[in-house]
């Protein structure tokens, strides 16, 4: 029986989104997901904490879908995290409910890979930059996959890198869904993107 995979789509200005969007469609379809648009659904941030946490609990694996906002989430994802992962819930005392489930994060970054390492602009990897959303994963006792991530995205859609991101994003879901992605669970690889360059290039941390 397929896994339950939890998508969390977090974009604040959804009608401007090229690649969020489109890989959220594709998440929505999918039939062992349950895509959940945080901006949609939380216009005012007043987040149902208890639905949030009930949501959790009936998946198996869960995914932050987000543009990457100043090396980390948008607002409201961070809001979330603030809010849903309580003490007692998602850790410390009795907080197990997440327990062994895997957590991914999916993003978008708007400058190329090469500015993501030691020599480059951002003088961090992104897996390094994801850093607290990485021990996020460890407090939880959740098994931390390496990130998937399209970096320039601004022009991925015109120069037609954007349909193969989205093959192998379809595949990651179905790798979540059908539990073979257990080799990268804990990996320190620095990406998740299948057979590209950027899974096996070594960045600095």
């Amino acid at each position: 029986m397929p896994r339950k995979v939890l998508v969390l789509y977090a974009h604040p200005s959804v009608e401007r989104s090229e690649v969020n969007s489109r890989l959220a469609a594709l998440a929505a379809r999918h039939d062992a997901c349950t895509t959940i648009d945080l901006y949609a659904l939380y216009p005012d941030y007043r987040i149902d904490v208890d639905a949030e946490q009930q949501r959790l609990t009936q998946h198996d694996a869960l995914v932050f879908l987000f543009p990457l906002f100043w090396y980390s989430t948008p607002a409201l994802l961070k809001e979330w995290q603030d809010l849903v992962l309580e003490h007692g819930f998602a850790y410390g005392s009795g907080g197990d409910a997440l327990a062994n489930k895997d957590f991914l994060c999916v993003c978008s970054a708007g400058g190329g890979k090469d500015a993501y390492r030691k020599e480059g602009s951002n003088h961090f990897s992104l897996r390094a930059l994801l850093r607290p959303l990485e021990q996020t994963a460890n407090l939880c006792q959740m098994h931390y996959l390496p990130p998937f991530a399209l970096f320039g995205s601004r022009s991925s859609l015109t120069d037609g890198r954007l349909e193969e991101h989205q093959r192998q994003f379809e595949a990651l879901l179905d790798g979540l869904a059908n539990d073979t992605l257990s080799h990268w669970r804990d990996s320190a690889q620095p990406l998740l993107n299948i057979g590209t360059e950027e899974s096996s290039m070594e960045q600095a941390q």
